[in-house]
């Protein structure tokens, strides 16, 4: 199977375009986003080590503002959508951590391999690479359309509706996680009103002020660390693992449509250099 983390160089391609047998489309590799885990794990370390310098680090939990605070987070965030919205989020949740990735260059370069051989054999010759095809649904969606005689202007429509729709999901996502970073610090301004509230009702109790001005501190601190340490980096997380999945859909959008049009390949390299940022663009026929 193709490695679609390192560059692979364009088949020559002759009168006839590559052959059937040369066509390889890679299939995204499950990594471990290392920069989101080594950066919250280091950030937590650093917070952690810092609290152990200055004092006891048991000092710093407290079993009601756990509760106030990060699990009231999650239960407030989650009154404010759907459980379907919730479900769904899930799995774009796992991939700020562990994504597919998928080098923006390498799937410029096996598109155009594909558009050299259907602009050199026709559409027809996607049916003997139906087995590569298949390792990309989407792409293979395409396909399909192209195959099953749709013109250029609809599988531009009913691709781009998947497009949109993809994008919505990875919106809302986003938007799970900015709520709860919106959440958490008005949990901890809660905790902070209880712990002072406790505080103020125990003033004849010298031995029950110092709890509950910890619990007041705390929820704060709890929603100040939750809200800028996890969520907001999670959400900005998402929001660019979206863009770079909505930008290879939209290669495969373009490739699909120019396919179906039987455009010459040379002009789909320009388009899809159009779409892929500097560093990736590619010299597919000008090697």
């Amino acid at each position: 199977m193709a490695d679609d983390t390192t560059p692979q160089p364009a088949p020559v391609t002759g009168s006839s375009g590559p052959s059937v047998n040369a066509i390889r489309i890679a299939r995204p590799r499950k990594r471990f986003d290392t920069a989101t885990g080594f950066g919250l794990f280091l950030t937590i370390a650093l917070i952690g080590a810092a609290l152990g310098i200055s004092g006891n680090l048991v000092a710093y939990y407290d079993p009601a503002a756990v509760l106030m605070v990060i699990f009231g987070t999650f239960t407030i965030t989650a009154i404010s959508f759907s459980s379907d919205d919730l479900k769904k989020s899930l799995d774009i949740f796992k991939s700020a951590l562990i994504k597919y990735v998928r080098r923006p260059s390498n799937m410029a370069r096996q598109l155009l391999d594909l558009a050299t051989l259907v602009r050199m054999r026709g559409p027809l010759a996607l049916s003997q690479v139906e087995s590569e095809l298949r390792k990309d649904s989407f792409l293979y969606q395409g396909v399909m359309f192209i195959a099953d005689g749709y013109t250029a202007d609809e599988i531009k429509r009913i691709l781009t509706q998947d497009i949109e729709s993809v994008i919505e999901r990875h919106r809302r996502t986003a938007s799970i996680a900015r709520r709860a970073a919106e959440v958490s610090p008005s949990m901890g301004l809660i905790g902070t009103l209880v712990g002072l509230v406790q505080m103020l009702n125990n003033l004849q109790d010298p031995s029950k002020i110092g709890p509950s001005m910890a619990i007041a501190l705390l929820t704060t601190f709890y929603g100040a660390v939750l809200s800028t340490v996890v969520l907001m980096p999670l959400a900005a997380k998402l929001e660019r693992n979206a863009t770079e999945d909505v930008m290879i859909k939209d290669m495969i959008l373009t490739a699909i449509v120019s396919m179906a049009r039987q455009d010459h390949p040379r002009k789909l390299e320009h388009e899809l250099n159009m779409i892929l940022p500097p560093g990736e663009r590619v010299r597919y026929f000008s090697q």
